[in-house]
């Protein structure tokens, strides 16, 4: 397996671990300094975000990482890809679409996730407005 590969494995392994409602799988994956933006801008730090996944209003239903590409150097890889998102909130079932950037380092553990950023929403052509600023048309 190439070191690329083992990125992009634990990568979905976070995201099967938020599919889950998993604890202690995400503070196992997510580095002890990790740091995340989400597309609101909001930023977390590890304990924050997995409380906010995992015990908060937003249920994860799934997470896919589409057209993923790795980047590597030495015991640093970038990921970036584009995640759709299947979640359940108070409104009801939603999924957002949006390119997702995230930072991992390889440590004695093996490799976690030191930080990310997703966004911003990529909408339908449809839903799009000519010349909206606010929202990202895809």
């Amino acid at each position: 397996m190439t070191v690329e590969q083992q990125v992009l494995e634990v990568a979905e392994a976070r995201a099967a671990a938020l599919a889950a409602g998993d604890a202690a799988r995400l503070e196992d994956l997510l580095h002890v300094d990790f740091r995340w933006t989400s597309h609101t801008g909001e930023q977390f730090d590890r304990d924050s975000y997995i409380d906010s996944n995992t015990a908060g209003t937003t249920v994860w239903r799934s997470q896919t990482l589409d057209d993923p590409e790795v980047v590597v150097a030495g015991t640093a890889a970038v990921l970036h890809c584009v995640v759709a998102d299947e979640i359940h909130t108070a409104n009801g079932p939603q999924v957002f679409r949006m390119p997702m950037t995230q930072v991992w380092v390889l440590n004695d553990s093996g490799w976690t996730c030191l930080a990310g950023h997703a966004g911003p929403l990529q909408l339908p052509a449809s839903d799009c407005v000519r010349g909206q600023r606010i929202r990202s048309c895809s």
